[in-house]
């Protein structure tokens, strides 16, 4: 037996594997066994093939620094995460239906704006957002859906419940790193397929390619989609070429683009221009378009709104689908639900203090050492303060940033978030996880079984993002029993 596993306890914590009298829960009762039934040494030595993988298929990201941006191979612990499949039907359901709500938001915000006639959102909170575009006002997409990929960031607490912690709805990334934890799994621990019925997650860029072609203007049997990427230098641009190889499509940079006199966008090819249906963006829309918005951005297509907003080409995730992605609009997603589905609410939302208000304010300032405090548009895990994790001088400082700008800062109380066995340099230990489905909404919608698990490698630490120092999992979602 492999000793790493002598005296493995996550208490308090909720383990996502083991029990807290140490068993393997039931879904997880085979893999947990056949990893402690390893020889002395075996596991060590098949983390180290899982890098030399990682290494061989060029998984990598791109960490920015001051001193300059690092290509890293992507951090990658072979035990996998393992979800059974009647939880997951419940989770799938809240995330589809999180999803159209939302996307009913944005397409009332840019059109009637009902919900804030109607007193259920603050129209200040709305209207005042950075991420709010009055370029894209009276536009409504196809099917009504403005966020066609989103990735919904889910955390479970002590109590053993999921609870939704953030939605990203501007540009999600991860979804490649999904698919290739599957793929380094099945290379370095193919023992662990042999008795499981595990959902599958290779076919993602198939589905993404379909709900893509849905959106295309024009009725065609194969419409010419492309992944507009920043270029080479984006940390996330293994995963723009990654999804293009997927899907068949181009991959192609602003300067590959340009819209014609009749409004159309065309691809230049060395056979001539080509026009272009659908447009998978995976850059910022502030640099998009430098006809709408920054006028000094080299990034992206001159004129490119002006063809979106006259129906001649489809673009996903739709500019101004940002103004639902927002910690502070964030708060009122179940009463969104309420109002546009007349439903409750399938999955739990965190609770959430919004410092605009004067009675959450004075909360959070006396408790700034008991919550998790969040801007209300940064991503990657930048600009949070975990209360109990940092000194009187940091709390300081945040007291005076929510003083001088409440409306840019929400917060949460400080969840007890999972964990899951975790290889280290040690040996075997708990580190905390969330996890971040994808759900593709086009004319219908489509949830990613399981997605991709982030953990926290630095030991007792609550932050996941890969940018500060987390790694990743395999995520089983398993039908019946082992």
């Amino acid at each position: 037996m492999d000793e790493s596993w002598k005296g493995y306890r996550s208490a308090p914590y909720y383990d996502e594997l083991i029990t807290a009298k140490g068993h393997p829960r039931t879904a997880a009762r085979g893999a947990v066994k056949l990893l402690q039934r390893l020889p002395a040494g075996d596991l060590a030595a098949r983390r180290a093939a899982a890098a030399a993988a990682i290494r061989e298929m060029g998984v990598s990201f791109t960490v920015y620094t001051e001193g300059g941006n690092i290509d890293r191979a992507w951090p990658f612990d072979i035990i996998p995460r393992i979800i059974p499949a009647r939880e997951w039907a419940g989770v799938r359901a809240g995330l589809v239906q999180r999803s159209r709500a939302l996307n009913c938001f944005i397409d009332d915000i840019y059109n009637r704006q009902r919900i804030l006639a109607d007193g259920i959102v603050p129209a200040e909170i709305v209207l005042q957002s950075s991420n709010y575009k009055p370029q894209c006002a009276g536009v409504s997409p196809r099917f009504g859906v403005w966020a066609h990929v989103c990735g919904s960031d889910l955390v479970r607490d002590a109590d053993g419940h999921l609870y939704v912690l953030e939605d990203n709805l501007r540009v999600p990334s991860g979804v490649s790193y999904m698919v290739e934890n599957r793929e380094i799994t099945k290379r370095v621990l193919p023992e662990l397929f042999e008795n499981y019925s595990i959902l599958p997650v290779d076919d993602y860029p198939s589905q993404l390619y379909q709900m893509l072609a849905s959106l295309s203007p024009r009725e065609r049997k194969r419409p010419c989609v492309v992944v507009l990427t920043p270029g080479i230098y984006n940390a996330a641009y293994f995963e723009h070429a990654f999804l293009a190889q997927g899907m068949g499509a181009e991959l192609v940079e602003g300067a590959d683009l340009f819209v014609g006199d009749d409004d159309c966008v065309y691809m230049r090819t060395v056979d001539g221009p080509v026009r272009v249906d659908v447009i998978y963006r995976r850059i910022d829309e502030d640099f998009m378009d430098p006809e709408a918005f920054r006028e000094d951005s080299v990034l992206g297509v001159p004129g490119l709104m002006r063809a979106w907003r006259g129906g001649k080409v489809a673009i996903a995730n739709a500019p101004g689908a940002g103004v639902a992605d927002d910690k502070v609009v964030y708060a009122y997603v179940p009463e969104m639900i309420r109002y546009y589905l007349g439903e409750k609410s399938l999955l739990r939302s965190v609770p959430t203090y919004l410092c605009s208000r004067r009675e959450d304010r004075d909360y959070v300032l006396g408790n700034l050492d008991k919550l998790v405090v969040k801007p209300a548009n940064e991503s990657g895990g930048y600009g949070i303060m975990v209360g109990p994790h940092v000194d009187a001088a940091t709390r300081r400082k945040f007291a005076r940033l929510i003083e001088k700008n409440p409306r840019n800062y929400i917060a949460q109380p400080t969840l007890q978030l999972s964990t899951a066995p975790t290889c280290v340099d040690g040996g075997i230990e708990p580190r905390h996880l969330d996890l971040r489905p994808f759900i593709l909404q086009g004319r219908e919608a489509w949830v990613t079984p399981g997605g991709l698990t982030r953990v926290a490698m630095v030991k007792g630490s609550l932050v996941v993002n890969s940018s500060q120092g987390g790694g990743s999992k395999d995520t089983w979602i398993v039908e019946g029993r082992a």
